[in-house]
């Protein structure tokens, strides 16, 4: 039996659950998975057999409970350095968490506007008028990703160069992106390329494509 058992939600929608599993796999050690479906009678209560807060991902590592993402991805990190979910270098390693909690924090209209949807056919969301704030959003986005590629993304593809923390968080962004096809600018269009073809994101979305759940509107 694995020591560690990672509680997510329907993977097609969840985003959050994305997130801690992406930087949980990224460690390499087993885990197990017990993937609750949401939005139905009873999620809320289970979901609470495994988090009193109610809310998925959340990491049980033996006696152990460690929910919300930032802090799955600072009690990783701790445990397993070596799989770098943070960068080496002090000051990149600041832009990273800074990024990361503005991404945990922030983009209320896209959440809201585009919600992540695995098997959602590819194709703009019909219906959506233009909105300042989901503009403002994907603005925001592209200079977070084009900024941290061009000062931090030396020696790899990803945002501060090899894989981290800061990829996961903006894993589920990237995926509505291409569900949504938004027009990217050149370097955010090729950061989107390299997670959609990272094998742990493929490997989330075979995943989530073979889900018997569905949600409508979600």
């Amino acid at each position: 039996m694995a020591d560690f058992t990672l509680v997510l939600g329907n993977k097609t929608y969840s985003s959050w659950s994305l997130r801690g599993w992406l930087i949980v796999r990224h460690c390499g050690m087993p885990f197990e998975e017990i993937v609750i479906p949401l939005d139905r009678p009873e999620t809320k209560a289970e979901i609470r057999r495994y988090n009193p807060a109610g809310k998925v991902p959340v990491l049980h590592a033996g006696d152990l409970r460690v929910w919300d993402t930032l802090a799955i991805a600072e009690y990783m990190n701790e445990r397993f350095p070596a799989a770098g979910l943070w960068p080496a270098d002090p000051a990149a390693r600041a832009a990273a968490r800074s990024v990361a909690a503005e991404m945990h924090a922030g983009f209320a209209a896209l959440r809201r506007l585009m919600p992540m949807d695995l098997r959602r056919p590819p194709g703009p969301m019909r219906g959506l008028a233009s909105d300042d704030g989901l503009d403002a959003d994907i603005n925001r986005i592209q200079e977070i990703w084009t900024d941290c590629r061009a000062r931090f993304g030396q020696g790899g593809n990803y945002l501060f160069g090899d894989f981290g923390a800061a990829d996961a968080m903006f894993a589920p962004v990237v995926s509505r992106f291409v569900t949504y096809e938004v027009a990217l600018n050149e370097a955010a269009a090729a950061y989107r390329d390299t997670v959609m073809t990272w094998p742990a994101m493929q490997d989330w979305i075979a995943a989530a494509k073979t889900e018997p759940w569905v949600i409508s509107n979600p």
